[in-house]
């Protein structure tokens, strides 16, 4: 069964990548539903101190799946979070997951760059990508962007390996 089927009326629910599913804060039944249909990990994008109607992180520890909070904060939001959040995409290549927020706005941020190092989408392809699953903040697309580049500048400076010989 596919994880945004399972999640039908979940806020912003989207499917950006095949395994993927994205939007707001679950309820105890999208999580059950999530795990019949096979989801493995829940990564959570809020703050420690945002209210939460249920402990999730133990519900979805109870339910057999991985838990993670990674947390884009508004206002504290840098090219380190996006890093961190990158790096944490790259992990779940292959497995089935949901990534929320509380209303899929930063989770839909934070996807940018994975969308465009590692999924081949150009700016606008990956922005608009992100906005129907939920984007709403100019400043969070602003600081995805600007990861972006830097890592591609990066990547853009290092010299070409030799091959042998």
């Amino acid at each position: 069964m596919s994880l945004r089927l399972a999640v039908t009326d979940l806020t912003n629910a989207s499917e950006p990548l095949p395994g993927w599913v994205t939007g707001g804060q679950p309820t105890l039944e999208h999580l059950g539903a999530l795990r019949k249909a096979g989801c493995e990990v829940v990564v959570d994008s809020r703050d420690s101190m945002e209210p939460r109607p249920f402990d999730e992180a133990a519900s979805v520890k109870q339910l057999g799946m991985e838990y993670v909070n990674l947390p884009i904060v508004h206002g504290a939001v840098t090219t380190t979070t996006m890093a961190k959040f990158h790096a944490l995409l790259r992990k779940l290549t292959g497995r089935r997951a949901l990534l929320h927020c509380s209303s899929g706005n930063r989770t839909a941020a934070g996807m940018i760059p994975y969308f465009m190092i590692d999924q081949g989408m150009n700016e606008e392809e990956a922005v608009d990508t992100a906005m129907r699953m939920g984007l709403r903040s100019a400043e969070l697309v602003q600081i995805a962007l600007e990861y972006v580049k830097s890592e591609t500048s990066k990547t853009a400076a290092r010299p070409p390996r030799r091959s042998g010989g």
